[in-house]
């Protein structure tokens, strides 16, 4: 062979050579703007329900706010509704997340979840219908309709009413009409199932609730008939509620036991001039309890509902102290923010931990409660989940 044709043939195989080697290679196409291939959609909730993964900074349209930069794993969003007033009581309702600060067992703690007091909420209203309030049921009613009408349009009310039976009248929804209609049907009856009815709020109507919720409970405070659940057990079950409960207590003590509101003239039913024993505890045949020492207990009981929740506790003895009450309760509830943390240490379920929450600007006083049960969220969301929709 050539010399000049040995060097072509060694260049042929080289060059081949090469072809063949860039044909086992990916081939890399970049997609313009507007090729499909490149086309994706992403939805990002704004409610921190999962902790799994690494989470993002973002804003929703109605004021939540969620952050973070790390990831979440075997912990569960710890929620706190807050209310922020000044020293001449007023509400401070313009207050960002940088603005608050909050320690768990004396430990700054990342707050993820942030919601402004524009964020619509769901109000679990709960009225006492037993025998101490038949003769101002209406006028319950009439205040229960004006408290309702003082939220904001797009929150939310469910109705319930309890006395020797728990009932729920309407679901949560925003029509006043539905709502208005729930409560003119409370109707009243025998004994009082006070602890019971607790019970069934904390650990299954309020974990079917998202986003920002509170309960409004309206009652005497006096247990009679519940068939499980007792004063002890249900503050515990407070400690793991995520919502504040505000409680209006009306006090039918001072007329005597177990009597409730007085008719005019301060006596009870008459029928063909016979004067008739009111319902009610201490009278024969009447429902047990209803002693001065059962509404003491009953006062301890609604106060320390309502501080374990960060709710607040209201003495109403008169219906203008309830409308007031009511009122009050709807000021708060509009002005109220909700704060959010994953704890940056693990917490066992049935754990108790100490949490306060501070605002760095001076001359403001911050409600919320101070301590938690940690609970599995995950596994009585799915119990729930997986039970019909009932009152009982």
């Amino acid at each position: 062979m050539k010399p000049a044709s040995y060097v072509l043939a060694v260049l042929l195989f080289l060059t081949s050579f090469a072809v063949f080697g860039q044909s086992g290679r990916k081939r890399t196409v970049e997609s313009t703007p507007n090729s499909p291939t490149n086309t994706k959609t992403t939805q990002t909730s704004t409610t921190p329900e999962s902790n799994e993964g690494i989470s993002e900074s973002r804003t929703s349209a109605e004021g939540e706010t969620i952050e973070g930069d790390v990831v979440r794993i075997d912990t569960s969003l710890i929620t706190v509704p807050v209310s922020v007033i000044d020293r001449n009581g007023k509400y401070v309702p313009d207050l960002r997340r940088e603005d608050f600060h909050i320690f768990e067992q004396g430990v700054e703690q990342k707050i993820a979840y942030f919601a402004t007091v524009d964020q619509p909420f769901t109000v679990v209203l709960v009225i006492d219908t037993s025998g101490s309030t038949e003769f101002r049921l209406e006028d319950i009613q009439n205040a229960a309709i004006t408290f309702v009408d003082q939220l904001k349009s797009n929150d939310s009310v469910m109705v319930m009413s309890f006395d020797d039976s728990i009932n729920v009248l309407t679901k949560p929804t925003t029509d006043r009409d539905a709502v208005m209609r729930a409560i003119r049907r409370t109707s009243t009856g025998g004994g009082t199932r006070l602890y019971d009815t607790i019970e069934n709020v904390i650990k299954k109507q309020l974990r079917r609730i998202n986003g920002r919720k509170a309960v409004v409970l309206f009652t005497d405070g006096v247990d009679t008939t519940s068939h499980s659940a007792t004063f002890d057990s249900t503050l515990r079950q407070a400690e793991e509620a995520d919502a504040p409960i505000y409680c209006v207590g009306y006090n039918t003590s001072r007329f005597g036991i177990g009597q409730g509101w007085p008719l005019p003239g301060g006596r009870g039913p008459v029928i063909f001039g016979i004067p008739l024993p009111r319902p009610g505890g201490g009278v024969p045949g009447g429902i047990p309890g209803g002693s001065p020492g059962d509404y003491r207990r009953a006062g301890v009981y609604l106060r320390a509902l309502s501080d374990k929740t960060g709710g607040r506790y209201y003495n109403a003895d008169t219906l203008p102290a309830i409308s007031e009450a009511f009122r009050q309760v709807a000021e708060e509830l509009g002005r109220q923010y909700s704060l959010g943390y994953y704890p940056k240490t693990i917490v066992k379920a049935g754990e108790r931990r100490q949490i306060k929450v501070r605002v760095n600007q001076p001359d403001l006083v911050v409600k919320a409660r101070d301590s938690y049960i940690y609970t599995d969220k995950k596994t009585n969301s799915d119990q729930s989940k997986s039970q019909p929709f009932s009152g009982r």
